[in-house]
């Protein structure tokens, strides 16, 4: 008769004594894996960098934020996707610049659901306009239809400043209608300053975005 117990033993020592199987990779998966990896990396910074702003070359006066050398020859390959991507027309560098705000002058967002007030003063140029957008960059549809001043027609006080209100209710003097929700931002555009574009401004110079309140 076997003797069972030692046969059990052997199987055993003779298991534990076996080397282990490694199952390699073969070379052309870490290739393939390498090259999948890159070309998702590539392709996600490229989305990241075309859908938001230029992410270089930028401006910032307080709250207003500009690319003096998105509508010149010396745009970067950045600026030139983006804007043919939104299908935009910058002004030219003889033209003027463009500034954008998405926040107050304390950093907080523009929302819909605040009462605003812009001013009381703007940089030098020959015209300047004050434009609202909402927050998908259309401009907005409100019961007002108004989206806009201009230099030319804001009203102004007898030491020649203006304040511009931005609000869902109906405000006294210059008011522009906030959309119904959301977040909104506001773009002021300086036709034929002068300098170069981008040259001597200060924030001292350009309007202060101060928010009153919010809620009803």
């Amino acid at each position: 008769m076997t003797n069972a117990p030692a046969a059990a033993s052997m199987r055993a020592s003779t298991t534990a004594l076996s080397p282990a199987t490694v199952r390699r990779v073969p070379t052309i998966l870490f290739i393939v894996y390498a090259l999948l990896l890159a070309l998702g990396l590539g392709l996600g910074s490229a989305y990241w960098a075309i859908n938001g702003e230029p992410p270089f070359g930028s401006l910032r006066l307080g709250p207003w934020q500009a690319w003096p050398k998105l509508g010149s020859p010396e745009a970067d390959p950045y600026m030139r996707a983006i804007l043919a991507r939104r299908g935009d027309v910058p002004l030219a560098t003889g033209e003027g610049l463009g500034f954008t705000a998405q926040t107050d002058s304390e950093g907080r967002p523009l929302d819909s659901a605040c009462t605003y007030t812009i001013g009381a003063v703007a940089p030098t140029a020959r015209l300047w306009t004050l434009t609202l957008y909402d927050g998908d960059g259309r401009l907005p549809v409100t019961e007002l239809g108004r989206r806009n001043f201009t230099s030319a027609e804001v009203l102004r006080d007898a030491q020649d400043r203006f304040t511009i209100a931005l609000s869902r209710t109906l405000q006294p003097g210059n008011w522009i209608q906030l959309p119904a929700a959301g977040p909104f931002a506001v773009s002021l555009r300086l036709y034929d300053p002068p300098g170069a574009a981008g040259a001597n401004l200060e924030q001292v110079d350009f309007p202060v975005i101060q928010r009153l309140g919010c809620g009803a």
